[in-house]
């Protein structure tokens, strides 16, 4: 099996577990909760899946890079309850200069944590871990600790998690919004010289700045970028829930897209991932969480189950790798 091959057969090898898994859980609630396959849990599942495409998509390159981003959630909440409050007293903003702000405050988060990895040298989990508690300890300050309720944002923000381009039966905006997102990271990693240089630099940093490729550069891009990504979660999360508390926007979202990206096939030592493991991944999470609180599993149990999802993911990229190095190489 030639080196080029190898992220195909994980794709592949990982792909199947996902179906499986999916299948299985859709069964058991088909039999538990007949209404989890009615017009309303799919649409349930499609208003829960978005958040998480965003957040993965920007988890997947960051962990591409050899990194990882434990502050995603803090992130998605301080930026998402800074857009809210804006909107909250600046109505006349419009929610497309509501979106460009999320995402500008999101990258400018990002933007500190890859400076503290890079410049810094602060390893990425204990960076972020920092910047997690910042980020939590800011969006209650900004907020004075008060919530912002659904009658305060604009009606114009919730619609996009009500109608659709085939009106409200079917997928809401908030879903092709995170499909777009997917559809643009796809082609970033795939056919642009920076997307190349992120799988380069988390496959073998030392090889890639001997070949003079922009390591600390490349490393402080997927932090910006996954802090605008999940900026952007922000704005969806208001949508999606109308009203954004500062004691729980975001809570767990780490847990989540980390469990996502990892859980669709993203290597945890980096250099080997791919937009459509992820998207199954998050697929798969979206239905998960539609399940569990359709059957009003608290959320401590909600976290346990995104833990054990973590240290599945993890071990069966160990189990792959272990394959594929045990597997002849043709010439």
């Amino acid at each position: 099996m030639s080196s080029s091959s190898a992220p195909s057969l994980l794709l592949r090898t990982r792909a199947l577990p996902i179906a499986l898994v999916l299948a299985v859980l859709v069964l058991v609630m088909a039999v538990l909760e007949p209404r989890f396959l009615g017009a309303q849990g799919v649409r349930n599942i499609l208003l829960w899946t978005p958040l998480f495409v965003l957040g993965a998509m920007g988890q997947m390159m960051v962990i591409l890079a050899r990194g990882i981003d434990v502050s995603a959630g803090a992130i998605l909440g301080l930026a998402g309850m800074l857009v809210a409050i804006l909107l909250r007293d600046h109505p006349e903003l419009g929610i497309e200069l509501a979106a460009l702000l999320a995402v500008a405050m999101g990258a400018a988060l990002g933007a500190v944590n890859g400076l503290l990895v890079t410049l810094g040298r602060v390893p990425p989990i204990v960076a972020t871990l920092g910047t997690l508690g910042i980020f939590r300890g800011l969006t209650f300050w900004v907020s004075g600790g008060r919530q912002v309720d659904d009658y305060q944002l604009p009606r114009a923000l919730g619609r996009w998690s009500i109608d659709g381009p085939f009106g409200q039966q079917v997928a809401p905006w908030v879903f092709w919004l995170a499909l777009a997102v997917a559809a643009a990271t796809f082609l970033f990693l795939r056919f642009t010289r920076t997307g190349r240089h992120i799988y380069a630099v988390g496959g073998n940093p030392e090889a890639a700045a001997v070949r003079g490729l922009p390591v600390a550069r490349t490393r402080w891009l997927v932090f910006v970028l996954s802090g605008a990504l999940c900026g952007l979660a922000g704005l969806l999360y208001a949508s999606r829930f109308g009203t954004v508390n500062p004691a729980n926007i975001g809570d767990r979202f780490e847990l989540v897209v980390i469990a996502a990206a990892v859980l669709g096939g993203t290597s945890v030592q980096g250099g080997a991932g791919s937009v459509p493991g992820v998207l199954c991944g998050c697929l798969l999470l979206g239905s998960l969480s539609s399940a569990l609180t359709v059957l009003r599993i608290e959320a401590t149990w909600q976290a346990a189950v995104y833990g054990a999802v973590i240290l599945l993911a993890v071990l069966m990229d160990e189990l792959i790798r272990r394959r594929l190095a045990r597997a002849p190489r043709s010439a």
